[in-house]
């Protein structure tokens, strides 16, 4: 299990220096556009916040829901700027955002198509694509998830 969460990846400096910035450039701009302004607009949305319509979250308030996603917008953003579990907090971002392109904006166009068209997929899906590669190569060895799973042997599948 612990291989699982803490497995960085690959060690490589020129990878882990790309990994690096995706990572946390990604990160900040979920943190600081999405997560904070939701916890300071909290009181504003809590009531009429979408609530997925699969059947055990469909049975939740839409002021957990909104919780739920702060939660994923804003701790699992620090995790991955810190590369601490960030396989599992790319996850949980990563399915954040396929319920925001998917549900909440189901009925929305894929792309911009005219100025005043603000609601669309593609935000949602050009955040859930990095949240993809980062699941797949790991945090990189200049992270947290490094220092804790010191193996340096390469991994074989």
């Amino acid at each position: 299990m612990k291989k699982f969460f803490f497995d960085c990846g690959t060690r490589d400096a020129t990878a882990s220096l790309g990994i690096l910035s995706l990572r946390v450039l990604v990160g900040l701009m979920m943190l600081i556009g999405h997560g904070i302004p939701k916890i300071q607009n909290f009181a504003t949305r809590k009531d009429f916040f979408y609530v997925p319509d699969i059947f055990p979250l469909s049975l939740m308030p839409p002021s957990v829901s909104l919780l739920a996603c702060i939660g994923a917008e804003v701790a699992a953003a620090s995790l991955l700027i810190i590369g601490f579990a960030t396989r599992p907090a790319a996850f949980v971002l990563g399915l954040c955002m396929t319920v925001a392109a998917f549900g909440a904006l189901g009925a929305a166009p894929w792309f911009l198509k005219s100025p005043t068209l603000i609601e669309t997929k593609e935000l949602s899906l050009m955040y859930l694509i990095p949240m993809i590669a980062i699941i797949l190569a790991g945090a990189g060895g200049y992270s947290v998830d490094a220092a804790i799973h010191k193996d340096s042997k390469r991994r074989r599948w």
